[in-house]
């Protein structure tokens, strides 16, 4: 049921998969959105293996308002890309604004976009992106996740973005091979076609802030393995890359960090503080206080291998399509 004859201004798209506290969480809050009911839609496109996703979709006052509008899948079927490909052509607004599962956004999150779309008509408009205030202190626990995003960034990230229908319409949409690096793929193929891509600090949501572990850390590293195929595709990723081959500050310091834990082996006194910069890029983690600076080293071999995890998966990537990013 869609709620009115009116078109929509802007469709909301959200990919989702067994999420449903998460997914509960940003309906309420696109509930709460100053902008009113008839001038948004919500699209969701889900392959959970839970019932309470559908559930969820089926019973939120969003979809006996017609607001939201769902699409269920076989489980475990489809990548995120693929996701929003079904929901972006699915909508019927001429502004696609792209969001995550676990984002809230606050009331104005909606009306901001658009107002800030309407300043540059045809552009990709890409807002900021922040810890969730609420789960602040989750941000304390070892290997917490989240996002921090100052936008524009260069991998465009799809958790607060707004597309023009006509630009995905163009590049055909999001490559639905990629398992991650997609939204940046995707930015990048528009640009080259001289679209528009621009920050707009003011559009602001909030990500959730999940608890991880090392184990689950080092089990996940493989998902980055597209990330050479998708600097292969757009060379001039390299240009915002550290030293042209590395995917983070961390990764360029760690191979210093490496020879000098080597060095100090091999009894090289004062070797091992080749590993400093390194070790900076990581301190900062818990603050400045003298319990914070403590746990942060000691939480540095945890790091180390997390590190380490992403640039071997990185560079089999990298043979495998003839080009290095590690």
């Amino acid at each position: 049921m869609l709620g009115g004859e009116a078109t929509p201004e802007v469709s909301v798209v959200v990919p989702s998969h067994d999420r449903a506290p998460r997914l509960r969480a940003l309906l309420d809050a696109l509930q709460e959105q100053e902008l009113a009911h008839d001038r948004f839609e919500v699209i969701v496109v889900h392959d959970s293996t839970d019932t309470e996703t559908e559930e969820l979709l089926r019973s939120h006052p969003l979809a006996a308002a017609g607001v939201l509008r769902h699409t269920t899948l076989p489980p475990d079927s489809m990548l995120p890309a693929a996701k929003r490909n079904v929901g972006w052509r699915a909508a019927r607004a001429s502004l696609i604004a792209f969001t995550d599962d676990d984002c809230r956004p606050p009331p104005g999150w909606l009306g901001t976009a658009m107002a800030a779309a309407r300043r540059r008509p045809g552009a990709i408009v890409q807002g900021a992106t922040f810890p969730d205030p609420d789960e602040r202190g989750n941000l304390r626990a070892r290997f917490a996740e989240t996002q921090l995003l100052d936008p524009p960034t260069i991998w465009a990230e799809t958790c607060n973005i707004v597309y023009p229908r006509e630009v995905l319409e163009g590049v055909g949409g999001l490559d639905e091979s990629l398992l991650a690096f997609e939204d940046t793929d995707l930015a990048l193929r528009a640009q080259e076609r001289g679209v528009p891509f621009v920050g707009a600090r003011e559009v602001v949501t909030y990500h959730a802030v999940h608890i991880s572990s090392l184990a689950r850390k080092l089990r996940g590293v493989g998902r980055w393995r597209d990330g050479p195929a998708t600097v292969k595709r757009h060379p001039g990723l390299r240009e915002s890359l550290p030293l042209g081959i590395f995917w983070k500050p961390t990764h360029a310091w760690l191979p210093l960090a490496v020879l000098g834990l080597a060095l100090e082996v091999r009894r090289h006194r004062g070797a091992v503080l080749l590993g400093l910069p390194w070790a900076v890029h990581h301190l900062a983690r818990y603050g400045r206080s003298p319990r914070g600076r403590l746990r942060s080293v000691a939480e540095l071999p945890a790091q180390g291998a997390i590190d380490l995890g992403e640039m071997i998966v990185l560079l089999r990537a990298s043979i495998r399509h003839r080009t290095l990013l590690l």
